[in-house]
């Protein structure tokens, strides 16, 4: 990779894809962030059986398609056969789990960028890692930035992403402390900080930008307008939304939502 270049984050970015809207990580979802006018998504990669990065959250396959067991287990032909949309409409539907190579396609045709947060496979971190790295190490026509909660994985792509745009997610401070988190951000050359909503004030905001590093927020729930106007009035430079119908019709910012 060449030298960093300096990230732009938009207010906005679709949580996988825009999950309350469409089934979430598939393409049907991440078109409809796009059609909706949001430029950034956010999408969960692992790896299947045969070293395939694809898109989904969950360790198993059970919450979001027809289909059962660790994804681990299976290549990816026999996960594309099931059906990723069925548990959100409940109905046959064509989605299916895609693949990382042909969301960065859509990203190229529609003009949109994309936060890869890779997921943990257990025992199969620095794959997944490498795998992601192949496909997009000479990527330049839209913006990546790279995430985890996995210390593992994050030393992994600060390893061979030397200079990409990066985020350690935190989901409590139960796990390292405000100053042992900015330290491992500095430490692997983070210039993204990732936090649940839950955890962050005007202060922990305060002390994370006094060291030039960008803040995302996170929530187990679709932030509201009244959220998502503290969030940006304390300083956070974007927030991951489900759904953000609410967001664009009735908040009059005079800065850019997307």
């Amino acid at each position: 990779m060449t030298q960093r270049k300096k990230i732009k984050l938009p207010k906005l970015i679709g949580h996988r894809g825009v999950k309350n809207l469409c089934p979430e990580n598939t393409l049907e979802s991440i078109n409809k962030a796009f059609d909706l006018g949001l430029t950034y998504i956010e999408v969960d990669v692992k790896i299947s059986k045969d070293e395939i990065p694809i898109l989904l959250h969950d360790d198993t396959l059970d919450r979001t398609t027809n289909g059962n067991g660790l994804v681990v287990n299976f290549n990816y032909e026999d996960l594309k056969k099931l059906d990723a949309g069925e548990f959100f409409y409940n109905k046959k539907t064509d989605n299916f789990i895609p693949k990382l190579a042909d969301v960065l396609k859509l990203c190229e045709i529609r003009n949109g960028n994309i936060n890869i947060e890779l997921k943990p496979n257990k025992s199969f971190e620095k794959i997944n890692v490498r795998k992601i790295f192949e496909l997009t190490k000479d990527i330049e026509d839209f913006e990546i930035f790279y995430s985890t909660f996995d210390i593992n994985s994050f030393t992994e792509i600060s390893n061979l992403f030397l200079n990409s745009n990066r985020s350690f997610l935190l989901d409590s401070f139960d796990e390292y402390s405000l100053v042992d988190y900015i330290s491992i951000s500095e430490k692997y050359n983070a210039n993204i900080c990732g936090l649940n909503i839950e955890t962050i004030s005007k202060e922990i905001i305060e002390k994370i930008k006094e060291k030039n590093l960008l803040v995302t927020v996170f929530s187990e729930n679709n932030l509201s307008l009244i959220d998502a106007k503290e969030c940006f009035n304390i300083g956070v430079d974007s927030i991951f939304i489900d759904d953000p119908t609410e967001l664009i019709n009735n908040y009059i910012w005079s800065i850019q939502l997307y």
